[in-house]
């Protein structure tokens, strides 16, 4: 029988679709053909497909970073003891003016191929590096390469001004780098990297500068999204009520972070159809306030979550997900026992809904929940395997649970990116990776060279 190029039949294995419609199998198959899922089913026939046999695999959608600083992959290990404002000086005004644009386009390039190996099909790359035109070419041809779906969200350099220079928080977003990628490289919004802002935002930049964002993003109908901590040292107080007057605050917005934000103004932006995106393991370490899980969450929100910067953690969404869903389950262990003197009978958070974080939940924070982020026929093939067979996994009596609780990256199996297959096996496809390791080892050498270090 001859093969058929065009179509993969991913059979026997157990299936979470994070869709509600498509439900969950035991056991099933998923026939995809071309880019897109054709079919999911208890048993599907397609003469001539190509058979991956996923026995004794979980069977589920890619991973979703909604928020990742991918340039900084070529220096990690450097920042696991800085607080926020020590990173903020030590990374912004120090490493980043050290950087080249080939610099910039190895740590897309291994970050986005070790996002990949971890199970994260699509990544937010909020890309704050970019001091010339040559940088973000070099990051979003770092991301194209990996194979990674992206979005490269163009940011800007903060660097301490210069005599006689601007601020950063006072000089808007360029609208002619903008047009340029769209032009450009970025010009196929259908692509696996398509372009997003990322802005100074309502903390950050003066009124003037906010204003011009956003409406350029609206302008331009981007995704813009931004730091805020919502700290008393911020620019805006009142930012957001002023965008939500002017019809500028809506579903394009993605709000990172944003522990210290009051709960009217947390609600104004959710009401808005904007996103909060939670970083937990970054903002536990740095600082920056507890993690708004809980409070978005009661608001009636659905948190995204990511993993920030690499130069501290972890690149694992695994780790990531149980560090946003523990630590709420903490605080709200600890409530129920103050309000009723008694133990905590049911907990708050399922694991299931920890895993839409990581998945739909952060597709839809990216505009891209119609193409990814769950499992169903027309939607793009961006398919994990996770082996259940692993010692540290076997047995499998709860597929969800295995996943939420017990998986790590090394577990992820066979990895599938708009139907193209990018690791089986245990192995990533692409070729080189060893040579291009040694140039990223080579760049962080040089970038940390005479940069005073934490012990």
């Amino acid at each position: 029988m001859q093969i058929d190029m065009t179509k993969t039949l991913i059979k026997g294995g157990t299936i979470i679709s994070m869709d509600r419609k498509t439900g969950d199998f035991a056991k099933g198959d998923i026939l995809v053909n071309g880019t897109e899922i054709e079919k999911i089913g208890k048993s599907i026939r397609s003469p001539g497909a190509k058979v991956i046999d996923a026995t004794g695999m979980i069977v589920m959608p890619g991973f979703v970073n909604a928020h990742l600083h991918t340039w900084q992959t070529g220096i990690r290990g450097v920042a696991g003891n800085w607080s926020i404002p020590e990173y903020l000086h030590q990374m912004h005004a120090t490493i980043a003016p050290r950087y080249t644009a080939k610099d910039t386009y190895l740590g897309n390039l291994i970050g986005a191929l070790n996002q990949i190996n971890l199970g994260a099909t699509t990544i937010f790359d909020w890309c704050h590096n970019n001091s010339t035109p040559a940088h973000s070419d070099a990051g979003v041809r770092g991301l194209q390469e990996a194979g990674i779906r992206a979005l490269f969200g163009h940011g800007s350099p903060k660097p301490d001004a210069k005599k006689g220079a601007k601020h950063f928080s006072e000089i808007p977003h360029p609208r002619a780098e903008l047009e340029r990628l769209r032009k450009g490289a970025l010009s196929d919004d259908d692509g696996l990297v398509s372009l997003a802002m990322s802005a100074l935002g309502v903390d950050f930049s003066i009124w003037d500068v906010v204003e011009h964002d956003f409406a350029l993003a609206k302008e331009l109908d981007l995704i813009i999204s931004t730091h805020v901590w919502g700290a008393p040292t911020r620019l805006n107080p009142d930012g957001y009520k002023k965008l939500s007057k002017l019809k500028l605050l809506d579903k394009r917005h993605n709000l990172v972070h944003g522990n210290y934000l009051p709960d009217d103004e947390l609600q104004l932006v959710l009401d808005s159809g904007a996103s909060v995106t939670i970083t937990p393991e970054v903002e536990i370490q740095m600082g920056h306030g507890q993690p708004l899980i809980g409070r978005v969450r009661a608001m009636g929100g659905k948190p995204s979550i990511g993993i920030d910067v690499e130069s501290n953690i972890s690149g694992d969404m695994f780790t990531v997900m149980r560090m946003a869903m523990q630590p709420q389950r903490l605080v709200d262990n600890q409530a129920t026992v103050r309000e009723t003197k008694t133990l905590v009978s049911e907990l708050s958070i399922k694991p299931r809904e920890a895993l839409e974080w990581a998945t739909i939940n952060s597709a839809r924070a990216m505009g891209l929940d119609k193409k990814v982020g769950s499992l169903k026929p027309g939607k793009q093939a961006d398919i994990i395997m996770i082996n259940g067979n692993d010692l540290n996994l076997f047995p499998v009596h709860n597929p969800v649970e295995s996943v939420v609780f017990h998986a790590h990256g090394g577990n992820v199996d066979t990895i599938m990116i708009a139907g193209k297959i990018q690791k089986q096996n245990g192995k990533l496809k692409y070729r080189g990776l060893r040579s291009k390791m040694d140039e990223l080892a080579k760049s962080g050498r040089r970038i940390l060279k005479g940069v005073k270090l934490a012990a």
